[in-house]
């Protein structure tokens, strides 16, 4: 890629120039960004996975734009106007505005009024206006006129379509653009609501948006997105408050400050004509960039409060391996019941109905019973759903070890889950019912490894995830879960297809034949087995190689983060010590007596040796918390039961850039709005609150026709 682009990265992303292109280099030669972050660290001074993601994203716009350059390129020589200046401030472009603005005079255009004109032999009566060659243009305007055919028949006409000329000749300027960007962007947007919006139940939910007026620059990124929303369902029109005569003063300005001030005659017409080039071609056009601009700010708020809210969920706590009891719960349709082995396999599944209308409650008692003893039941996950206060509830009672747990689990995403291409392959003779309450108890066990199988969309952390830039928020949602699924490490001899197309260099097609291979031939023994699968080279293996683990493997590191490529170094400072490799993996002691700078050589520096004795003292180490049992207020079920000023216990169900919502245990989530959470002015909620986290709050505000419940953090 070319040092421009390069240079350009490097100021946008606050990295040195070596960085950037070492990245690129490791890119090209197709390595992940995990794989790059964890065990490339001193080809990339030690850049974490969000800045090489950042450079990522950023070496795949410019590739764009050099592609885009090419063909404005081609077009402009086609049409034999490209001067060796006009290609040179092309080539020279770093910025897609900057470049469209050269290329839109030279842009193939549909039918417009100036055309019109040209078609009519007023170019020259334009050019002679704009170049202030001429005084009285009525009296050259005249010499236009009466030539049949297109010519226009009197002078006003003949002035019309040269101010049409003029007018379009304005609104490409780049100069004229760039001033009204200036100008446009300290602007405030205003919000009216329309006539389906009176009276309408739906756009009721738009009421904090309608009807009101932000500065552009310092509107919050959910309410710019809570007012382009109602604009696009027919509930607001929404513009900047443009003040036409004064930009075309300021335009008028500059336009004579570079050449000279016309005649009175001259200047009326060439006002008249930046006027509508203001009104109908310009003030569209740059309201609507700087719209677009600030939701494209707006998106990347928004997608990186998702990002944040899945990488908490994805690395939520799991309770391991465990013999669980799974409840997706209901009332009339029944409580749909499955209990699976350590491994998440499904031993039985059955229906029970405690509660209203059935209340078979002493029927559904002995079930449960019969169950967890029979499948040595060691943990209960229950959905929180419908129905899921109850069940809990009703499943405290039940007679159980005492060491047997119960977790309410987020159900959301379970039922795309259970209807899915990956659900039918799993389970293609059970329904959805048992399919749902499967991935409620998997996801108790290993969130990461369940959640990966689900559309990120689907999960309930997002805020206005259907809004933004698609493209972008698949980008960033990718990266997101495979950072979480390499930082773990994967189970090579028990993780799905699905978790295993996330490592690092190895993908859907890959992962299959990994799946294939370990059916046809038992359990890996070994990280070089890997090596045997079919269309698994050289570069895959070193790609995914670190993040796979084999538990009780032969060698202790094929379960630990160390990559394979580096197992002589452990193997020295075994040697060193007096000691095998055996005994020194997961020896504190031992490890406290390597000298890091001693294993330092042209390959490895000190980044790496100090992460290979780190990963020595605990390997294979899980980055994630355990697992903690949580209760609501017992005495609280339905809203109608709060009262402000209550002090309860919740959990965070979801936070966004304006606030946290949190469940309490009736039917709707509260809210805790940025300012309810102790901290001075405004808070980041994403900086004082994580996804599941569990809080005190005060009620502070209950709206039961709204369904609304406002909350304040306890510190």
């Amino acid at each position: 890629m070319d040092q421009i682009y390069l240079k350009e990265i490097a100021a946008k992303t606050g990295c040195h120039l070596w960085q950037v292109e070492n990245c690129e280099q490791l890119f090209a030669e197709g390595s992940t960004i995990p794989f790059i972050s964890r065990y490339r660290k001193e080809r990339t001074g030690g850049l974490d996975e969000v800045a090489i993601a950042e450079i990522r994203h950023w070496l795949d716009v410019f590739a764009e734009m050099a592609k885009r350059k090419q063909t404005i390129l081609e077009t402009i020589e086609a049409a034999g106007a490209l001067t060796p200046e006009l290609k040179g401030k092309i080539e020279a472009s770093v910025d897609s505005r900057e470049l469209e603005d050269l290329y839109l005079p030279y842009k193939p255009k549909r039918r417009t009024r100036a055309t019109v004109a040209k078609e009519a032999g007023l170019e020259p009566l334009a050019d002679k206006m704009y170049a202030l060659e001429c005084a009285n243009p009525e009296a050259i305007a005249k010499a236009f006129c009466g030539k049949g055919g297109k010519s226009p028949a009197t002078v006003e006409e003949a002035l019309a379509g040269a101010r049409d000329i003029i007018a379009e000749r304005v609104a490409e300027t780049a100069s004229v653009r760039e001033t009204l960007r200036g100008i446009f962007a300290t602007r405030r947007i205003v919000s009216k609501s329309t006539k389906a919006a009176a009276g309408s139940q739906e756009a009721s939910k738009y009421r904090a948006c309608l009807d009101c007026s932000e500065s552009i620059a310092r509107i919050p990124s959910h309410r710019l997105l809570a007012m382009l929303r109602a604009e696009a369902e027919g509930f607001a029109t929404i513009k900047l408050d443009i003040d036409i005569e004064k930009c075309c003063n300021k335009i008028y300005y500059d336009f004579c400050q570079e050449r000279k001030y016309p005649s009175a005659a001259l200047g009326a017409q060439l006002r008249e004509a930046m006027t509508d080039s203001l009104k109908r071609l310009l003030e569209p056009s740059i309201t609507n960039e700087i719209i677009k601009e600030a939701k494209q700010k707006a998106d990347i708020e928004s997608i990186g409060v998702f990002g944040d809210n899945l990488r908490q969920l994805l690395l939520a706590a799991p309770v391991g391996p465990k013999r669980t009891l799974a409840i997706d719960p209901g009332f009339r349709t029944g409580c749909k019941v499955v209990c699976l082995d350590e491994q998440g396999s499904l031993l039985c599944h059955d229906v029970i109905f405690p509660h209203p209308p059935a209340n078979e409650k002493v029927k559904a008692i002995q079930t449960l019973s019969t169950l967890i003893d029979k499948y040595k039941i060691e943990v209960i996950a229950i959905g929180n759903g419908t129905a899921g206060r109850e069940t809990e509830e009703f499943v405290k009672r039940v007679p159980k070890p005492q060491d047997c747990r119960v977790y309410s689990v987020s159900e959301d995403g379970a039922s795309i889950y259970s209807a899915s291409e990956i659900a039918r392959e799993e389970f293609p003779d059970k329904d959805v019912t048992v399919r749902g309450a499967v991935s409620i108890g998997r996801r108790l066990m290993d969130p990461l490894a369940e959640l990966v199988k689900i559309d990120p969309k689907s999960l309930g952390v997002g805020q206005y995830q259907h809004d933004v830039d698609q493209g972008l928020l698949k980008e960033k949602l990718d990266n997101t879960v495979e950072s979480c699924v390499n930082s773990v490490g994967v189970n090579l001899n028990t993780a799905s297809e699905y978790l295993l197309s996330y490592v690092s260099g190895i993908g859907p097609a890959l992962a299959s034949s990994i799946v294939s291979y370990r059916a046809e031939n038992g359990a890996y023994t070994s990280r070089s087995d890997l090596m045997k699968v079919k269309r698994l080279g050289a570069k895959a293996f070193e790609q995914c190689a670190g993040f796979l683990r084999i538990p009780g493997a032969k060698d202790p590191l094929d379960n630990s983060a160390v990559h394979p490529e580096a197992y002589h170094i452990v193997s020295k400072m075994a040697s060193d010590l007096g000691v095998s490799t055996s005994t020194l993996v997961g020896n504190n002691e031992l490890c406290s007596k390597i000298k890091a700078a001693d294993y330092v050589d042209k390959t490895f520096g000190l980044p790496t040796i100090n992460d290979i004795i780190l990963e020595l003292r605990k390997p294979g180490r899980d980055p994630r918390e355990a697992a903690s049992e949580f209760s609501f207020s017992e005495d609280i079920h339905d809203i109608e039961d709060l009262k402000v000023g209550m002090e309860l216990p919740g959990i965070v169900t979801n936070i966004t850039a304006f606030g946290a919502f949190v469940d309490i245990g009736v039917h709707d989530n509260g809210l805790i709005h940025a300012s309810q959470m102790g901290v001075k002015g405004m808070a980041v909620p994403s900086q004082v609150l994580k996804l599941h986290q569990q809080i005190k709050v005060n009620v502070i505000s209950v709206d039961l026709e709204r369904g609304r419940i406002g909350l304040k953090l306890i510190k």
